[in-house]
């Protein structure tokens, strides 16, 4: 009786400490930045829009609250300083945390109707609690809708 009190406190203990990391990315590029194409763009930028997501994963393995619909085209590297986070297992070719940053940009143009994000900036925070941890991104930007396509 004695062993199951000290391991289910040990347990209890560890599902109440834990870490967490926050990173918010900014636009690495000035807005003077230049791209050289042959098609021209219309994009008219409207209001400032947002995108939520996010996931919980149980003992490395198991994910709950994963989103279906993602953004094609979103993709991120790993943090050099921080490796791939506090939840590393890669999911279909992606890390996590990039499939979520994925389904909150998803979020952001379908609830706003625009065509792509300008200037986005994404929110990532990180929790791990032992044998469980979270992930929630907002994404912020604003609303381009492409006028027309020469």
């Amino acid at each position: 009786m004695k062993k199951l009190l000290i391991a289910s406190s040990l347990v209890f203990a560890g599902a109440l400490s834990g870490c967490s990391s926050l990173n918010t990315s900014a636009p690495s590029l000035p807005l003077t930045g230049s791209v050289q194409t042959e098609v021209k763009a219309d994009i008219e930028v409207g209001e400032k829009i947002t995108g939520e997501s996010s996931v919980t994963q149980l003992f490395g393995l198991l994910t709950l609250g994963a989103e279906k619909e993602y953004a094609d085209g979103i993709a991120y590297g790993v943090s050099p300083a921080g490796g791939a986070g506090l939840l590393p297992l890669p999911i279909g070719g992606a890390s996590l945390v990039e499939k979520v940053k994925a389904a909150a940009a998803y979020n952001a143009v379908t609830e706003s109707g625009a065509d792509v994000i300008i200037a986005p900036r994404y929110t990532v925070k990180q929790e791990g609690y032992g044998f469980f941890g979270t992930i929630d991104v907002t994404v912020e930007g604003y609303k381009g809708t492409i006028k027309s396509i020469k």
